[in-house]
């Protein structure tokens, strides 16, 4: 009877980690919805204001910043497609850094990251809980205990559910994208059908756009800046690259669906808010989304408030399920602790990693407020963004062989298109 020889423990490793890993779960609707849902928080209820603020209530130079950002923030999605296709793993931008600028650019991301992101995402719960308690105490401010335990509750929940599945995170997704939408089209079409009915005052705000002061540089500079805000999030897809379906195919082509879909979304919605609206009106307001719901529809105008509550939980739990997979990406890189590499057996998500960013984001609630969690995390998300394209660029001279499925160019639609009609 011969000898029974003893499995290599480093076999088994191996053999287990090709089982345990993330799955292809995410298709084109799901990414569309993830961009459509990430980007549209409450950044169009509220961003009108600044835009327009800092441009001294000129119309015409106010919807010519927000097609301005829309069309810098699709050249920016562009190139992370281009970075996502050839390099589809976990991480976004993390694992992009690190294979363009080395691994002392991506330790310090992936540490600052492990800070600013989670701030956003407490940032994110406030904004929820404050809009989401207003229906129910009117004109009297909600309590801040009331707020920031309820804050920590949709943080929990959004935590547990990526951290158990990512089809129930996607559906999540999916039907909170449906509904955001939905509220955005209310608004949109009521102001269409205010404008077609031909209300002088509203008219000649639209014939004489460009009429108001032309502000300075530095006063479109601050604008620009609101804009940009309104249209974060459209860096998303990249973090759910090794997850999704076809890369190659899906990653361009959905966010060349999803960005302009958000920037005809944003015009109609600044055209409605100026049709009911005077710029002064605007201006002066806090939530002008609310403010145009108690013209247009004072009897049902709690509808606003809840909308954007709705918008911010489906950017939260988007944002919740990237930031998981950075953390994932992190650690399977040797940059973050082992433990947060590992996944659950049963449905194959990174449940280490989501409660890790789940408890940074959470002790962020308890001190802190808004306006400080918001200048937090503000610029460092613009400087990654910044790497990250520099990396774009440095790979292009350091690896010019390197398989690109999509590359930036002038051609750029029409190949994604044949690629999808075929």
């Amino acid at each position: 009877m011969g000898e029974r020889k003893s499995a290599d423990p480093k076999d088994v490793m191996r053999k287990g980690k090709s089982k345990t890993q993330l799955k292809r779960n995410i298709g084109y609707f799901d990414g569309v919805s993830f961009i459509i849902g990430t980007i549209i928080g409450a950044g169009i209820f509220v961003s009108p204001t600044g835009v327009l603020k800092h441009s001294l209530l000129n119309v015409g130079v106010a919807l010519t910043i927000w097609t301005a950002s829309g069309l810098v923030s699709l050249m920016g999605s562009l190139c992370y497609a281009e970075l996502g296709t050839a390099l589809p793993f976990s991480g976004g931008e993390y694992s992009h850094i690190k294979r363009g600028l080395g691994s002392l650019p991506a330790f310090v991301f992936i540490w600052t990251s492990t800070v600013t992101k989670p701030a956003s995402n407490a940032a994110r719960a406030l904004l929820f809980a404050e809009y989401a308690t207003q229906p129910f105490y009117g004109v009297c401010p909600a309590p801040e205990v009331v707020k920031k335990c309820l804050a920590l509750a949709v943080l929990w929940c959004l935590g547990i559910l990526n951290g158990r599945s990512v089809k129930m995170a996607a559906w999540v997704q999916t039907v909170f994208t449906l509904l955001k939408i939905m509220a955005l089209s209310v608004i949109a079409i009521g102001g269409i059908v205010l404008l077609v009915g031909g209300r002088r005052e509203s008219l000649a705000r639209f014939e004489d756009a460009f009429s108001s002061e032309v502000p300075s540089a530095s006063q479109v500079a601050e604008a620009f800046f609101q804009g940009l805000y309104a249209y974060g999030g459209w860096w998303s897809l990249n973090y759910m690259a090794e997850e999704m379906k076809n890369p190659s195919r899906n990653i361009p082509l959905t966010v060349m669906t999803a960005v302009p879909a958000v920037m005809v979304f944003y015009l109609l919605v600044n055209i409605s808010y100026l049709t009911v609206l005077t710029p002064k009106e605007i201006v002066s307001s806090v939530a002008v989304a609310v403010t145009w719901a108690d013209r247009v529809i004072p009897s049902v105008a709690w509808i606003i408030p809840l909308s954007v509550a709705v918008s911010i939980f489906g950017a939260l739990n988007s944002s919740m399920f990237t930031l998981g997979r950075l953390s994932y990406a992190g650690s399977q890189s040797g940059h973050l602790p082992v433990l947060m590499s590992m996944l659950n057996v049963h449905s194959c998500t990174p449940a280490p990693a989501m409660i890790f960013s789940t408890t940074i984001a959470s002790i962020f609630i308890i001190p802190s407020d808004l306006i400080m969690l918001t200048n937090y995390f503000g610029f460092s998300a613009w400087l990654m963004t910044g790497l990250t394209c520099a990396s774009l660029i440095v790979l292009r001279y350091r690896e010019p062989h390197l398989h690109r499925p999509y590359k930036v160019n002038g051609k750029s639609y029409k190949k994604c298109f044949y690629q999808f009609h075929l």
